[in-house]
């Protein structure tokens, strides 16, 4: 594959995410990527035949994303727990503030069921297994690990989901909420920490 095709792939691939986290799987037509790319219908089909196909590529892009650069964190056996809630907690509001769409269109695509996303990133099998898993039931052996997790993502990703109900009733514009986030970035691994430390 030269040069040229490789640009042209990588336009299409561009394009469908833009469309694909604006209008869904659904709402969106190969058309309006094609459109997008400033192509023509045939040379998209040409690329990757089917709309679905065109997805489950901007899907994996998209949960590797969300999920896969966590990956390093959980499993490094040099770290301490408290480490890697910071570090987490860091990498995270780092990906979420390029991305403030990432986690809305990933939930909601996986909610719909649209893509098989243990087939993308096995992140149970590397989870369960995990070094981080580990510490976790060494610090609070009577606590579902799970309860961390949870508390964790929202924390991390909730804030993200719910701007533009705080942007609707005018309670933040973009600049303090990029000032909410950069505070939530030492506060959350406060919280975590005392909740695993309690």
């Amino acid at each position: 594959m030269n040069t040229e095709e490789l640009s042209t792939e990588d336009k299409i691939l561009i394009a469908a995410s833009k469309v694909f986290t604006e209008k869904g799987f659904s709402g969106t037509r190969t058309r309006d990527i094609a459109e997008e790319a400033g192509i023509n219908l045939a040379l998209l089909n040409y690329y990757f035949r089917t709309k679905e196909k065109l997805f489950e590529q901007v899907m994996k892009v998209k949960i590797v994303l969300l999920f896969g650069q966590i990956i390093p964190i959980v499993t490094n056996e040099k770290t301490s727990l408290d480490e890697k809630i910071d570090l987490a907690s860091v990498k995270y509001f780092e990906i979420l503030s390029k991305n403030p769409n990432l986690p809305i269109f990933v939930l909601s695509e996986i909610q719909k069921k649209t893509s098989d996303v243990k087939s993308i990133l096995p992140f149970e099998k590397v989870l369960n297994n995990s070094y981080l898993m580990k510490q976790i039931k060494e610090r609070k052996p009577d606590v579902n690990p799970f309860h961390f997790l949870l508390n964790f993502l929202s924390m991390t990703v909730f804030p993200f989901l719910g701007k533009p109900i705080l942007q609707s009733f005018d309670l933040m514009n973009d600049e303090e909420f990029q000032k909410f986030v950069e505070e939530r970035k030492t506060m959350v691994p406060m919280w975590i920490k005392m909740m695993l430390n309690n």
